[in-house]
């Protein structure tokens, strides 16, 4: 049984530690809505920073800009995979991906695959997180394990890794990085 009770309603930006933060009461679903929220609000603000350039790419070997931050802003939709069904097979689908018009459609696309997700979250039961989760490609396993695995490692995880692989293209580009979890060079304390 996952049981564990949650360090992530901590928001590191903030002075003070909230007063519920050791809460022994709180739910699998409740601590993840709350990290879930804070990583989303980075995010969004790192893909409303995004510079019309798409085609840039730091190395040849590179995702270009538009393409990595399209992927961004669309990963809700995955997250809303894990949460909601037991497995996803890649080869399956037909998914085209987004292609990148500006920054504010980045934002969009964002703020509606974030919704779908904090709703699907609010409906996992706890012993939902336990329920075995399974991503594959033309039935090769690439992930399985738990969904409440699967939710962090494949999903918010993945979120995240992508968020600072553009922030290094914002840095690239002359665009000021946002501070995520502190300040950064261009937003100090």
């Amino acid at each position: 049984m996952l049981d564990f009770r949650f360090l992530f309603a901590y928001d590191a930006m903030a002075w003070e530690i909230p007063k519920n933060i050791w809460r022994t009461d709180m739910k699998i679903n409740e601590a993840l809505i709350a990290e879930f929220d804070q990583e989303i609000a980075k995010t969004k603000t790192t893909l409303g920073r995004v510079p019309n350039q798409p085609a840039f790419k730091p190395h040849a070997k590179s995702m270009s800009l538009g393409a990595l931050a399209a992927h961004i802003a669309e990963l809700a939709g995955f997250g809303e995979s894990v949460v909601k069904t037991p497995a996803l097979d890649f080869s399956s689908g037909t998914y085209k991906p987004l292609p990148f018009e500006s920054a504010e459609q980045l934002v969009r696309v964002l703020e509606e695959g974030a919704a779908r997700v904090r709703s699907a979250l609010s409906q996992v039961p706890e012993a939902g997180w336990e329920e075995p989760w399974r991503l594959s490609f033309e039935g090769k396993p690439i992930f399985e394990g738990s969904r409440f695995l699967a939710y962090r490692e494949m999903f918010l995880n993945h979120l995240v890794h992508h968020r600072a692989q553009l922030g290094v293209y914002l840095r690239l580009n002359d665009v000021a990085v946002p501070g995520t979890y502190g300040p950064s060079a261009d937003e100090p304390f």
